[in-house]
This record gives C-alpha cells, sequence and structure tokens, in this order.
C-alpha cells in the first residue's frame, strides 16, 4: 500500500485541511524529508503548533504570517528532536512567548539496549539529532494538553526516536514520522530502535482513527491499512535478514546490499542502519546472536 508520489502542496502557505487545522510545509525538501517538514496549527484563536520545523528565518516568518486577527500562539509542541523538526521551536517561543514542550531531550525514551550500544560509542547515522534542545515542559504518555477550544492527548511512540510522541485530537492523530504516507519510517541505532517501533505500531493500531496527520507527505485517510502495510513491511525485512541469515554469518552492511537492491547508493548507510536495527531486534528475540559483541559491524549468525 504504497501511495502515489503526487503530494505536492505550495511551501510556506498555511493550507486549511479541516476547521481549526491547517498546515505549513517547510522548505527543506530532501530524500529523507520528502517536501519538507508539515507543521500544524491547531484551533482558531488560541494556536497550538506541532513541529515548528528546522531552523529557517522564512519558515519562522510563514509560521508568524498565518495568525490572524486575535489569533496567538499559546503551546508550541515538538513531536521529537530531530533537526527537521525541532529547532524552531526556541526561536518561535521567543517572538511569541509560547512555552515548548516535548517529551524530553534528545535521549529522553532510549531503550536500555540502545543506551548500552551508544555508551559503547556508536554514534547516529547522520540522521541530524537536535542536541541542543530543551523544553520548557516536560509531557507524559496519556497526558492531555488543553487550550482554548482544542484537547491534544500525549501518545509516547519510540522507536523512530525515543522521545517521539504522537498527538491524538479526538479521531485524529498528528503521527510525526512513526507514522507518514509517503515511505517507512528510519529506523536507526542508537537513537532508533526496531522493538519499540513495533509496539507503537501495534498501540496506534489498536484504536479506531479517521485520519493521520504525517510528519512529512499527504494526510493518511486509511490509518489501520497503512499501520497494517507498516507491520507487514518490517516483518517481510525481518524475514528477508533471516533468509539470508540461513546462507551463513553477515554484517549488517552486507546484509543491506544483498536486501536492499532497489536502493541508491547514497542511501545505502541509511539502509544498514535500518538493517541493524533489525539485528538487534532479532537478537532480542533469540533468533540470532552476534559473533563477540553487540555492535553495529558486528556479524551475525542465525539460530536455529
Amino acid at each position: 500500500m504504497q501511495p502515489p508520489d503526487d503530494f505536492d502542496p505550495p511551501v510556506g502557505a498555511a493550507i486549511d485541511l479541516a476547521s481549526g487545522l491547517r498546515r505549513i510545509v517547510a522548505p527543506n525538501p530532501s530524500p529523507m524529508t520528502y517536501r519538507g517538514t508539515n507543521t500544524y496549527l491547531v484551533g482558531t484563536r488560541e494556536l497550538a503548533v506541532i513541529d515548528p520545523g528546522p531552523d529557517s528565518a522564512a519558515h519562522l516568518e510563514a509560521i508568524l504570517a498565518a495568525l490572524g486577527p486575535g489569533q496567538s500562539i499559546s503551546h508550541i509542541l515538538v513531536t521529537h528532536t530531530h533537526l527537521d523538526h525541532s529547532p524552531l521551536a526556541r526561536p518561535l517561543s521567543e517572538r511569541t512567548g509560547a512555552p515548548v514542550l516535548a517529551y524530553g531531550g534528545p535521549e529522553a525514551g532510549r531503550s536500555a539496549v540502545m543506551q548500552a550500544l551508544a555508551n559503547s560509542g556508536l554514534a547516529g547515522g547522520g540522521e541530524g539529532i537536535d542536541h541542543g534542545f530543551l523544553p520548557d515542559r516536560t509531557v507524559a504518555d496519556g497526558e492531555t494538553i488543553a487550550g482554548d477550544g482544542w484537547t491534544l492527548e500525549v501518545i509516547h511512540t519510540p522507536g523512530h526516536l525515543g522521545n517521539h510522541i504522537a498527538l491524538a485530537w479526538e479521531d485524529i492523530c498528528f503521527t510525526a514520522d512513526h507514522v507518514m504516507g509517503w515511505a517507512s519510517s528510519l529506523v536507526s541505532p542508537p537513537d532508533g530502535d526496531l522493538t519499540d517501533f513495533m509496539a507503537a505500531c501495534a498501540r496506534l493500531r489498536a484504536r479506531d482513527w479517521r485520519r493521520f496527520h504525517p510528519g512529512h507527505g499527504a494526510p493518511v485517510d486509511a490509518p489501520a491499512a497503512r499501520l497494517d502495510w507498516l507491520i507487514e513491511h518490517r516483518m517481510g525485512r525481518e524475514a528477508a535478514i533471516l533468509d539470508a541469515l540461513a546462507d551463513g554469518a553477515a554484517t549488517a552492511r552486507l546484509l543491506a546490499e544483498r536486501i536492499y537492491t532497489d536502493t541508491p547508493r547514497a542511501l545505502l548507510p541509511a539502509a544498514e542502519r535500518n538493517v541493524f536495527a533489525h539485528l538487534v531486534d532479532l537478537y532480542g528475540k533469540d533468533r540470532i546472536r552476534p559473533i563477540g559483541e553487540l555492535a553495529a559491524d558486528a556479524t551475525f549468525e542465525r539460530l536455529g
């Protein structure tokens, strides 16, 4: 269920999506961000801004220009601390006086196994962490954030990043980078954790949603089907890795080259990170084991 590549909104314009909801696309298109980061404005008078986006003066002015007579920004919500989502939070707060809310700093919510990998020296794969990010207030899983005529529920959805949250607005969910319509989410250790990612997918799947608004790309109008595709996609990758390991022990890099045959070479490092995320998950399930210490460059062998 991969949708057509036809999302091409005007950059910097506030587009009405529903009553009390607008979207502004930031000017940061790339192979990892698609057309750019989606910033959402929720409310009609005192607004919540979800994911102010990258450090962009033009995008900051676009958000402020979207405010009509009698409108102001009361809350700034950051779903996770990648550089395409969080850096503009502080400048926007300074211009508006609105507090910045998030699950925590860059390492918040990181699983024990990923923390151990980070402690061993494994660095991120270049996804771009906003290391200086610090919210004015941290939010917790299940917490309700209420504003002028709107209410958002915090759902901790780690996996893409340990501090990643989704935000429920009645039967609509702002899924940020956990569920997107244009591609599957990157899961790159030590910041990304596939075990957590799959658990969060199952948690979202257990609820009845009408629409997802992702961090990149168009709205997802069949949320259950999209989650099913995402889960099946990951299970397919897992099966491909296990099949490849049946032919003999291999590293994440070798497995990525064998499995991601249609991926441009420039994106193979990201594919390798995705494979390593699967290998860590499979190790936790006792399906495989590293020969030696668990590490990104380890050779893995299948068990049984």
